[in-house]
């Protein structure tokens, strides 16, 4: 098996689900009985929140080149919005990022969905990492709630599911949302918040729902195992 480095913090309860979705999804091809060589630094999430991306850049750079010493031969990012580091750290390093959107764009090309609305916090929202490669690699667009949605959605991420707490209102907000993308085109949801599919589930909603968190630890889970 690979070794993976993991960057997680953002928030813990969302690297959590990383964690044990990697271990399971290894130990189902394995044995329950082993469990994949992960090699884990978790940030004080305190550095997203003051958003400022030069500070958050050279962080995350600074710890992937620790991990790579330390025998990572890949690293991934346990959430969606660090993902904003990716084209400023990933040439100067020696080892893959396994992109989220990568994750994303296997899942979406598989069940043929062309335009993709994406939910998530401000950043990762009108951010361009998740767009910019969805279109480059896979040609598919991505659209996202109009501009009077955009804070409250911020809101329910930064203030409520990245500190664990689910509600049923936002859980209501949500919903609303994937009603509102797919009349002005989007055929499938990115649940952009690796928090989202703890508050949503597939059998909630009558759209495709991409969430983001189990198809990212199986791309980790398949570069493992090679």
């Amino acid at each position: 098996m690979k070794t993976l480095g993991m960057i997680g913090g953002t928030s813990w309860h969302s690297t959590i689900e990383y964690y044990k979705l990697i271990n399971e999804l290894v130990g189902g091809v394995i044995g329950g009985d082993q469990n994949p060589p992960l090699i884990l630094h978790s940030i004080n999430i305190q550095l997203m929140r003051e958003q400022n991306h030069e500070k958050i850049k050279k962080a995350y750079l600074e710890i992937s080149k620790k991990l790579e010493t330390a025998g990572a031969e890949a690293i991934i990012i346990c959430a969606n919005t660090p993902h904003l580091v990716y084209e400023f750290v990933q040439p100067q390093i020696g080892i893959p990022i396994l992109h989220i959107a990568e994750a994303i764009g296997r899942a979406a090309e598989k069940r043929g969905l062309k335009t993709l609305g994406l939910l998530g916090n401000r950043p990762t929202m009108t951010g361009d990492f998740i767009p910019y490669y969805l279109k480059k690699h896979y040609d598919i667009d991505t659209i996202i709630p109009e501009e009077k949605y955009l804070d409250k959605s911020h809101y329910y991420v930064s203030k409520e599911l990245t500190l664990g707490k689910f509600t049923d209102e936002a859980k209501v907000f949500y919903l609303e949302q994937m009603e509102n993308l797919n009349h002005r085109g989007a055929d499938g949801i990115i649940m952009g918040c690796t928090e989202l599919p703890l508050l949503i589930k597939e059998e909630d909603s009558k759209f495709p729902l991409i969430a983001t968190t189990q198809l990212h630890a199986q791309l980790a889970a398949d570069f493992i195992l090679g």
